[in-house]
């Protein structure tokens, strides 16, 4: 049963995550120390995630209103984007992410071969048409990079009615939430083979998004619940 949970994790899970899937996905009463046995005596164990480190372009067009406090107690109150780049035997695949930080959930995201600001824009209008944000009340925040200071995204995140927010100039942490998101998608899919083609990787960039992160990969910041699991049980609370 371990080792059937960790091959549909693509072997990424950890055995916090497999304790957490035999307990919580499948009902079974275990302790987490068994697990870790387990594991360790059938040779399995997780990846790791790894700094990553990038240059911000110093331009500015927002102030940041996130000062490094992500935590939001409801969804579509705070939204963070960036893009990322990674590369095939053809050239370079870029990807805009935009995440909402109530639930890690991926709201929107594009993919293409050249880092525009079409890209970031793309990535946003399809986070709006899903979340139907209320006028006002989300907050876009990403960093000063010359896309998402363009007018394509500054524009259409405005007559949706999000307020524009940006981390400070030089700080590494100014999006670190989505910093890590990209980590983990770095260990867990872009570098554990050589792609070929940019459609190859886009479509695997695809099902992680929406298949695996969304809906089956169990997020320890989330009680190891997913996060459309997350958003559901919210919706479902009382207080809601």
């Amino acid at each position: 049963m371990v080792g059937q949970i960790c091959a549909g994790s693509r072997q990424t899970y950890g055995a916090k995550r497999v304790h957490a899937e035999l307990t919580l996905g499948r009902g079974i009463a275990v302790c987490r120390q068994t697990v870790e046995t387990l594991m360790r005596r059938a040779g399995l164990r997780g990846v790791s995630g790894r700094p990553k480190y990038r240059k911000i372009a110093h331009a500015a067009t927002a102030s940041d209103l996130v000062d490094r406090d992500f935590a939001r107690s409801d969804p579509d109150r705070l939204q963070v984007t960036d893009i990322a780049e990674h590369p095939t035997r053809e050239g370079k695949v870029y990807c805009a992410v935009v995440l909402d930080v109530f639930s890690r959930r991926v709201a929107g995201w594009s993919i293409d071969s050249r880092p525009t600001a079409a890209l970031a824009a793309n990535a946003l209008g399809m986070a709006i048409d899903r979340r139907q944000p209320t006028k006002g009340q989300t907050v876009i925040h990403s960093d000063h990079s010359t896309q998402f200071t363009s007018w394509a995204f500054t524009k259409r995140a405005l007559d949706s009615g999000l307020v524009p927010s940006m981390g400070s100039i030089g700080d590494c942490f100014g999006n670190a939430m989505i910093e890590s998101f990209w980590s983990r998608m770095q260990v867990e899919l872009l570098d554990r083979q050589r792609w070929r083609t940019r459609t190859e990787l886009a479509n695997a960039i695809f099902e992680y998004l929406e298949i695996w992160h969304n809906r089956q990969r169990r997020h320890t910041s989330l009680s190891m619940l997913t996060p459309v699991e997350f958003e559901a049980r919210h919706q479902q609370s009382p207080a809601a």
